[in-house]
């Protein structure tokens, strides 16, 4: 059963709308959480080269996919779900940019991740300093043309860095993955996407822990009878976001899963729309190279 709904992107392929985030999962425990995921019902997995997990990430989901089982994997999922149930996103890290570079760096996350194809594959961070993010998403042109990816994006990019990189793309990318939460609403990017048809994903979409402690959503979350973190989730979802939340543990997980049986109010999503500040938990994406 799939718990999370999909949308579709651009090229009409579909994303499970709310996935599982494994940034700074550590590479140890990755193939128990990928696992303790899957039995709560996730299907979107969302890694990266960076992150050092895909590997963890094949663990964890080689019993589905008819391989030995890892630390946590039982198998008994293999009898009910097939590849094609899975959506694996990965990103393509800021070391490798330029075509070549790009390609050889494809290679080694399908090989981390032992899978024949991947879902959605993104260049992390545009880089803007190196310049090189026109030519490397041409390389992700190439895996999307051959088959190797279902659907292709980018990961940070700021409308600036959009219209550059449309002067010479072939293929609108299907995803932008973003810093989006609450206090880092990004109006003016989503507005953006929408024109251009880019699905907007949303890492962080917690703000990693700090907007769970925001009085104007604990009081929402306290009306509606869930916590702050179901609450941030289900604007993400009513707001049309991808999200990706990390968790580490089960509990965790099945909570933030937990968000498609109530809906909040016009009034709720306005006084959550009012919490904005501009502020971001991480980097801002023309300082990273």
């Amino acid at each position: 059963m799939r718990t999370s709904p999909r949308l579709g992107l651009n090229n009409g392929v579909l994303i499970d709308q709310l996935g599982f985030g494994l940034y700074k999962v550590p590479a140890a425990g990755t193939a128990d959480l990928v696992a303790a995921a899957l039995d709560a019902g996730y299907r979107h997995f969302d890694t990266a080269a960076m992150y050092g997990n895909e590997t963890g990430v094949a663990r964890g989901l080689s019993p589905l996919l008819g391989g030995p089982a890892g630390s946590g994997g039982s198998g008994e999922l293999s009898s009910s779900l097939a590849r094609g149930d899975l959506f694996i996103t990965t990103k393509l890290w800021n070391d490798h940019h330029g075509y070549d570079a790009a390609l050889r760096a494809f290679d080694t996350s399908m090989v981390n991740l032992g899978l024949d194809y991947i879902d959605l594959y993104l260049i992390h961070w545009p880089c803007p300093a190196k310049d090189l993010y026109r030519e490397t998403y041409r390389a992700l042109e190439t895996l999307y043309r051959e088959g190797r990816v279902r659907a292709i994006g980018v990961s940070n990019f700021q409308p600036a860095h959009l219209d550059r990189l449309l002067e010479t793309a072939e293929v609108v990318p299907a995803v932008n993955q973003v810093e989006l939460h609450p206090w880092l609403q990004q109006e003016e990017l989503r507005a953006k996407h929408a024109t251009l048809g880019i699905r907007t994903e949303a890492w962080s979409p917690l703000g990693r822990g700090q907007v769970l402690t925001d009085p104007g959503i604990a009081g929402i979350a306290a009306a509606h009878h869930r916590t702050p973190a179901q609450v941030i989730l289900r604007w993400h979802m009513q707001l049309g976001n991808i999200a990706i939340p990390k968790a580490s543990s089960e509990p965790r997980l099945r909570e933030n899963l937990d968000v498609f049986g109530f809906d909040l109010s016009a009034a709720d999503m306005a006084a959550l729309a009012g919490l904005d500040r501009n502020q971001r938990t991480g980097s801002h994406p023309d300082t990273v190279n």
